[in-house]
């Protein structure tokens, strides 16, 4: 990823800092799009979770198992079908939901295999992207949105909003939420304000929840 993307003065992304705070310790995690391990690694090391990657990029999944990490190479949507319900107890999705060729399918089967679904992804209405396409008539180009049109790896323009909406009507419960911008966390009209959401998320089993 870009270093353009909110980031801590340590050079960590803000997402990372709020979803190692909402895994518990000792979980079973499974981090899809897990990169060169980055996440993986805090989560190891300051959760003490039993983590595992999914990375479709075989020279990161190089750099991840260096750091002492079980991150396996491959497409994480056909390694979904191979985990029985309820392997883990949190599912990672950071930075990576914008990005899936089907989302729904992604979304659901990350559902079955985990308890609860930890998903972050960049707010296309914040502002910022609102203001340059109305001025300037142009795909937007910002921090949290680097890429120029013809490269961008993202193939879905959600928004928080969107966001809420989509777990409403697929019966997903939003267990805690996040939001923020490059100067800390967005308390009030995020879908306006805040550049990125963070997700907790669990699937609702008939008329209750599950887990």
């Amino acid at each position: 990823m870009p270093r353009r993307l909110l980031e801590t003065a340590e050079g960590v992304r803000r997402d990372y800092e709020f979803i190692v705070d909402s895994v518990p310790e000792g979980a079973r995690v499974l981090d899809l799009g897990s990169g060169e391990g980055t996440l993986l690694k805090m989560l190891v090391d300051r959760k003490k979770v039993h983590g595992t990657g999914i990375e479709m990029m075989e020279e990161r999944v190089y750099e991840a198992v260096e750091k002492g990490l079980t991150v396996h190479h491959g497409d994480f949507y056909e390694a979904l079908a191979y985990y029985p319900d309820n392997s883990f107890d949190y599912v990672i999705l950071s930075q990576t939901l914008q990005q899936a060729k089907d989302t729904e399918k992604i979304l659901m089967e990350a559902l079955r295999v985990g308890r609860f679904l930890v998903a972050s992804f960049p707010n296309f209405a914040h502002w910022k992207p609102r203001f340059q396409l109305l001025l300037t008539g142009r795909a937007p180009v910002t921090r949290a949105l680097p890429f120029q049109w013809y490269d961008t790896p993202n193939i879905h323009s959600l928004s928080i909003k969107d966001f809420h909406i989509f777990a409403r009507d697929q019966r997903i419960r939003i267990v805690r939420s996040f939001y923020m911008r490059r100067r800390g966390r967005v308390w009030f009209w995020p879908n306006l304000r805040a550049a990125y959401g963070v997700f907790v998320v669990q699937k609702l089993d008939g008329e209750g929840a599950s887990g």
